[in-house]
């Protein structure tokens, strides 16, 4: 037996060191376990910067469906976008997934709204009702947040305090403009096995404020961990690398870097 634990062993390992198992073993790894992106705008700043570089949890949400890299062409047509359904995304999660009107575009926004959730946004302020009813809201949410609008009980900017890279630009105004959705947002119930999705620089975010909500086919993954960050100066942020965006909020770098860099973006992404 121990012979044959041992010619298996050393079978395996020189099939890992050939072409053919390197390849294998690293498609594996990217379809099922971690795969690289990168941060190429400003929509989750300052939680996610442009320029960050990281490795996506694939696992969180389930197993979806493999794509072939670069092609993005899924390798098991006719599946719902999961191979294997697990976890769903939780209030405030960050959230890695498909563009619903292009499926070969990755996004990451935060999850705001689950199946069920009522919300609206007023002057940029977001209201959700949530699906789990009165009391789930009043025993976790401070008695100031809670108001109540068209019969309903409604939490007010529920994300904010636990997530400090949600914020808003002053520079942003209103002008009359009341049809915008980046101001206003009619009320909308989220739909079955959907999730609303929002950036944290609310108003530089291309969200589901504009086209809508995310069905969990198209879901992805969270973000893990950054890798590797560098600025637009090409100068290297080591105090972002090895960090989850739990870890950053946790040391107070995201306030910080709102209180630093709010005011510097322009135009939607």
């Amino acid at each position: 037996m121990k012979e044959k634990a041992k010619n298996f062993a050393y079978k395996a390992y020189k099939f890992s060191n050939s072409w053919t198992g390197t390849v294998i073993i690293v498609l594996l790894v990217i379809f099922f376990v971690a795969q690289a992106f990168k941060i190429p705008s400003g929509s989750m700043k300052s939680s996610l910067l442009i320029g960050d570089h990281l490795f996506a949890k694939k696992f969180a949400y389930g197993i979806s469906t493999p794509h072939l890299p670069f092609l993005e062409i899924p390798l098991i047509p006719g599946t719902d976008g999961h191979i294997i359904d697990g976890d769903t995304p939780e209030r405030g999660d960050i959230v890695i997934f498909r563009y619903p009107q292009n499926h070969s575009i990755h996004f990451v926004k935060r999850c705001v709204g689950l199946p069920g959730d009522i919300l609206f946004v007023n002057e940029k302020d977001l209201y959700v009702s949530m699906h789990e009813g009165d009391e789930y809201m009043k025993k976790h949410y401070a008695p100031e947040q809670i108001i109540e609008a068209m019969n309903k009980l409604f939490v007010k900017n529920p994300y904010q305090k636990d997530h400090p890279g949600i914020h808003h630009d002053d520079a942003v105004v209103n002008n009359g403009q009341t049809h915008m959705p980046i101001f206003f947002l009619a009320p909308v119930q989220v739909p079955e096995n959907e999730y609303f999705m929002m950036g944290d620089n609310r108003d530089h975010s291309n969200d589901s404020r504009f086209w809508g909500t995310v069905p969990y086919g198209l879901i992805e993954g969270t973000p893990w961990f950054i890798y590797f960050s560098i600025n637009d100066n090409y100068e290297i942020r080591w105090d972002r690398m090895g960090k989850t965006p739990a870890d950053l909020e946790g040391a107070g770098y995201i306030k910080r870097a709102v209180a630093e860099d709010i005011k510097k973006d322009k135009g939607i992404f």
